[in-house]
């Protein structure tokens, strides 16, 4: 009995592990984001120096009007996530 207990355990641990990990992005949404980094890297140094991860590519869409016109549209054509909006606080 103790060997089963065992075994549901750790596979219920290995779905969970596998579930925390965001899938890799398509070689497309990567070069959508490299080029989006390229041409906003002197807009996010002049607007969000002191942000990092998420937190840059927020701070960019919220001075979406103080953007140079290279990463504005470098930015629109990062493809959108699919899936439900994020819930608002």
């Amino acid at each position: 009995m103790k060997i089963g207990t065992i075994v549901i355990a750790a596979a219920l641990l290995a779905a969970s592990a596998a579930q925390a990990q965001p899938p890799a992005p398509s070689p497309e949404v990567q070069a959508a984001r490299d080029a989006m980094r390229k041409a906003c890297a002197d807009d996010q140094k002049s607007l969000c120096g002191d942000k990092q991860g998420r937190e840059v590519f927020a701070c960019l869409r919220s001075n979406a009007d103080k953007l140079s016109a290279g990463c504005k549209d470098a930015m629109a054509k990062l493809p959108r996530p699919s899936g439900p909006p994020p819930a608002s606080n």
